[in-house]
């Protein structure tokens, strides 16, 4: 039996019909929603196909690892087992996560919802057989399988599974053995830093190796350059135990409508985001540069978490709405997956702009994104960098036409480990050229910046940022409207001088 064949003996005609209703009504209700949905295409087209090693077909695809649903619930924990009910902390059914996803021009998305004591039974017994049906029903998106993982000894992450036949099994054993809030009762031994250690190189070493990605990383934290549930130490140890899964963390978190409300974007309710972004992002020079600096591959990503918008008295937006992770890839789930984890990333909030490339060049030779570009050391070694950006072509979802104020190429130098594991700041990481609309050219439906850096001398990295406002700085956000203040930025482009 093929890994479809498996998914449709799983699908009733009752349940189809049912869900299919689910989606004509949101498409009635809502105008933007594309009619015509085909709702009856097979399931998993877009699924491994051709060469995974081959960068055919790769463009910018929009995306979400960080949605929650109306699993996102809670457990009646006065009987044993614990009864699990829906819809307590987030609303809405997977299907309609992926519905309104591909309203706002997102090719891919991941439901990450609680856990909970035994919630690993909840996944693998009633969540996943609705993401089935999301599947079939809303197959132009390419629907993840995992969870709001209950990192040990630290605040929520990504667990991302791999699309593969035995991934509702695979999340269920790593629930099941290693997140902190699964045992019932509550056991505190599983709440250590040595067993978020166990469960990354257990993770490393499966044959389909998962993602793991922080969320809201300083949400916690008490101040600006004050750490919480999630240190530098940590992050470092982390990685250091399973590179090629641990990779990074949301540099815009969601949550980012709070002000609409009269709350905090990203629910930052002790230390505030800067221009929407976390502080460890924001900050140049500062902990993402710090790790960079060591040579890291740490990545940035943008998301929803989205639990109930905020028209119905929530802080989110809608998948997709304000928030995207671009990543460069085929329509393949193995791809995106590849993407991810090699940082073929960029991000951006408001649809500020809708592609970002950036190649640095010497020798003949050039990287992009995520790679590294290696040159001989010579008498003069020169990088060419070029940042190519295409703006939006029309409105965002607030009716609002973004315009691109400014673009900072950001420079660091790469050093190698460092001593202190607590270590936050990168002293050599520096803004080193501002380009307004005066300093690029249109080229088709981009614009092009083109910077050299003279007489490169040692490893380095270089990161674009970009805004619509006038602010040299991201500051501290307050109550403006998120929509008023936008920001993109990539991920980094490494160079070696050998």
């Amino acid at each position: 039996m093929t890994e479809n064949d498996s998914e449709r003996s799983q699908l009733s005609r009752r349940q189809l019909v049912k869900y299919a209703g689910v989606g004509a009504t949101l498409a009635a209700a809502s105008p933007l929603v594309g009619a015509g949905a085909a709702w009856a295409q097979e399931d998993d087209r877009h699924d491994h196909q051709g060469n995974e090693n081959s960068s055919r077909n790769r463009v910018w695809r929009a995306g979400d690892h960080h949605i929650h649903s109306e699993y996102s619930g809670e457990f009646d924990t006065s009987v044993n087992p614990p009864v699990f009910s829906k819809g307590a902390d987030a609303v809405y059914p997977i299907v309609t996560n992926a519905i309104m996803a591909k309203n706002f021009g997102l090719t891919w998305a991941m439901c990450t919802d609680h856990g909970g004591p035994t919630h690993s039974k909840v996944n693998l017994e009633q969540a996943y057989p609705d993401l089935l049906l999301s599947r079939r029903l809303v197959p132009e998106v390419l629907q993840f399988w995992g969870m709001e993982f209950d990192a040990p000894a630290m605040d929520h992450h990504t667990l991302m599974i791999p699309r593969h036949d035995d991934e509702a099994k695979m999340l269920y054993d790593l629930e099941s053995k290693f997140a902190k809030n699964d045992p019932f009762p509550a056991d505190p031994s599983w709440n250590t830093e040595a067993k978020m250690i166990e469960f990354l190189k257990y993770a490393k070493d499966l044959r389909h190796k998962p993602l793991v990605i922080a969320h809201h990383a300083a949400r916690s934290a008490p101040g600006f350059y004050q750490w919480g549930q999630d240190t530098p130490r940590e992050f470092r140890n982390n990685q250091d135990a399973a590179p090629d899964v641990y990779v990074g963390f949301e540099g815009a978190p969601g949550h980012q409508a709070g002000p609409l409300n009269g709350g905090d974007r990203g629910g930052y309710g002790n230390y505030p985001t800067h221009g929407g972004y976390d502080q460890m992002t924001a900050r140049v020079g500062g902990l993402w540069d710090a790790l960079l600096g060591e040579g890291r591959r740490w990545w940035i990503t943008a998301t929803s978490d989205s639990h109930v918008h905020w028209t119905r008295g929530g802080s989110d937006f809608w998948p997709g709405e304000y928030s995207k992770t671009y990543v460069h890839a085929r329509q393949d789930y193995a791809d995106i997956m590849d993407g991810l984890r090699n940082g073929r990333i960029w991000v951006t909030t408001g649809d500020l702009v809708t592609s970002l490339d950036i190649t640095a060049s010497g020798q003949g030779r050039d990287a992009a994104v995520g790679e590294t570009v290696t040159l001989s050391r010579r008498n003069r070694t020169d990088v060419e960098i070029e940042i190519r950006f295409r703006p939006l072509n029309g409105k965002n979802h607030n009716g609002d036409r973004p315009e691109v104020r400014r673009v900072d190429l950001i420079v660091g130098q790469i050093t190698g480990p460092v001593a202190n594991r607590d270590a936050d700041t990168n002293p050599t990481t520096k803004v080193v050229a501002r380009f307004g609309p005066r300093d690029w050219r249109k080229q088709g439906n981009e614009y092009v910046i083109k910077h050299t850096l003279r007489n490169v001398e040692t490893d380095m990295y270089a990161r674009v940022r970009g805004t619509s406002t006038d602010e040299a700085e991201p500051l501290a956000d307050g109550q403006e409207s998120p929509w008023d203040d936008l920001w993109f930025y990539s991920n980094p482009v490494f160079v070696r001088i050998r």
